[in-house]
């Protein structure tokens, strides 16, 4: 890592969105300063595929020298999907996950990989590894790829293993589960009751996973779960994001927390404090999603703490050296908007599409003349992204 001066550093664990179509000059002067170590995008910054093209190349272009920023987005599929068309949408992970097929999830994650690089993105927030265990959850449900444990970390890990393989970092999502909350942490606080035999059982098997194929990243949920630390938020949590994740889950990537802006932290704690918990715990990057105001004051609240903690400078440290090991190993290349449009008309979309919804029918036709009902259209009802 180079010899970056404090603000710097702090500079490189938040990653910001912003809420205009296009990066303002305040957060690109933030992104080439070093105050910001990336952004992540949405819908409203991405209406078609020219303004796509246009953000991408001027937040690569606002890199500082030899500090490659994070440019990510949630292209998941189905309802959580970022990109405008011509850009291929996939179905949600439940799909995937009715196919049966690991040689197809990695197909269709490369695919997606292969296009998101052409764009200039270089961290997709996908896939979902939360275990779709409650029928009354509402806002996983068919963002998972499947009920049973065992399939989910299969389907996972080939989507990201396919991502990978387009040079796009993967991060599994929402650590450690919310498969099993009946509460949306957009707006308050869930809470997860179970004991460790049963988050062994559910919860952490697609985690392991995961972490075992050497995922590039990974994000925290805004979840409490009470038999691991009880009360403290898991993004706030160093018993769940340091002593869990790292040391008994053997993660060895990138942790992003989710978005500080979200009701179950938001509400809680103002996001000078949220920030420097959520690295002290183990984060690595703290995202705040829209709130140019907060981004600054999260960054400055991480770089008064840094001045007057020694062991809290040496966390920023080790988590800046993390985040930009990761950046290096895939820097943002954007393509100009014609070699990106020549990209889009290369990739095999619609022939997977029709791929997937063919393997999906056949593995549910073997699966009800086998007695087992499984209905492929489910978990296909609309809950919040």
């Amino acid at each position: 890592m180079p010899d970056l001066d404090l603000p710097t550093l702090c500079g490189q664990l938040v990653v910001g969105g912003f809420r205009s179509v296009e990066p303002p000059a305040r957060f690109l002067d933030a992104l080439s300063r070093g105050y910001l170590g990336g952004a992540i995008l949405f819908r409203r910054n991405l209406p078609d595929l020219p303004t796509a093209s246009r953000t991408c190349r001027a937040l690569a272009a606002a890199q500082p020298g030899g500090v490659p920023p994070f440019i990510g987005l949630d292209q998941e599929g189905g309802r959580v999907a970022r990109l405008p068309v011509p850009f291929l949408k996939l179905p949600p992970a439940r799909a995937l996950g009715l196919t049966g097929d690991v040689a197809l999830i990695r197909r269709a994650a490369r695919a997606v990989a292969d296009e998101l690089r052409a764009l200039g993105v270089n961290v997709n927030f996908a896939p979902v590894l939360d275990v779709d265990s409650n029928p009354q959850n509402p806002v996983i449900g068919d963002r998972s790829f499947a009920r049973d444990p065992g399939w989910a970390s299969a389907a996972a890990v080939a989507f990201l293993e396919g991502q990978q393989e387009g040079g796009v970092l993967a991060c599994g999502k929402h650590f450690p589960g919310h498969g099993d909350t009946d509460t949306d942490s957009h707006l308050a606080l869930p809470r997860i009751p179970h004991d460790r035999p049963r988050l062994d059982a559910v919860e952490l098997p697609p985690f392991r996973a995961a972490a075992s194929a050497k995922v590039a990243s990974m994000m925290t949920a805004h979840v409490v779960v009470e038999s691991l630390d009880p009360g403290v938020p898991a993004t706030l949590s160093r018993v769940i994001c340091t002593d869990l994740l790292r040391g008994e889950v053997g993660f060895e990537g990138v942790l992003f927390s989710d978005d500080l802006e979200m009701a179950a932290v938001a509400a809680l704690h103002p996001v000078e404090e949220s920030a420097t918990r959520a690295i002290a715990a183990g984060c690595d990057v703290v995202l705040v999603c829209s709130d140019e105001d907060a981004q600054a004051r999260a960054h400055a609240a991480l770089v008064a703490r840094a001045e007057r903690d020694e062991a809290f400078r040496a966390r920023c440290a080790e988590a800046a050296s993390r985040c930009l090991s990761a950046r290096r190993r895939c820097p943002p290349e954007p393509l100009d908007e014609a070699s990106l449009r020549a990209v889009l008309d290369r990739t095999e979309g619609r022939a997977l599409l029709e791929a997937i919804a063919a393997a999906g029918a056949a593995a549910a036709a073997a699966s009800a003349q086998a007695g087992q009902g499984i209905d492929p259209t489910e978990h296909g009802r609309e809950v919040g992204a």
